[in-house]
């Protein structure tokens, strides 16, 4: 993780995702992979992995999909915020995670 102006941010994590993508694919670890990210730089493994018949199942949040994801996936599914309060303690108010909802 890196960390900029209070914030933390994954320095290349999108790269090693592609990596387990690809290395499980060609060791024949999974037949679906589920991926919750919409880096578009995961499309070429993904497309790799379609093309020796894996599935991928793509996760991302509703206000904000990605449309290379969505095009390039077998299955997707766009969460709501309605869909993940339930995770969250709700007497929290200070929590910032339900302000990044």
């Amino acid at each position: 993780m890196l960390k900029t102006d209070n914030e933390y941010h994954g320095k290349g994590v999108d790269v090693l995702m592609a990596m387990d993508l690809l290395v499980g694919a060609y060791e024949n670890l999974y037949d679906t992979a589920v991926l919750v990210s919409s880096g578009a730089d995961l499309i070429p493994a993904i497309v790799k992995v379609r093309a020796m018949g894996k599935r991928i199942e793509y996760v991302g949040f509703s206000h904000k999909p990605s449309m290379g994801m969505i095009a390039n996936s077998d299955e997707r599914r766009l969460l709501r915020k309605e869909d993940l309060l339930s995770f969250f303690d709700q007497s929290d108010k200070t929590n910032k995670t339900n302000k990044t909802i």
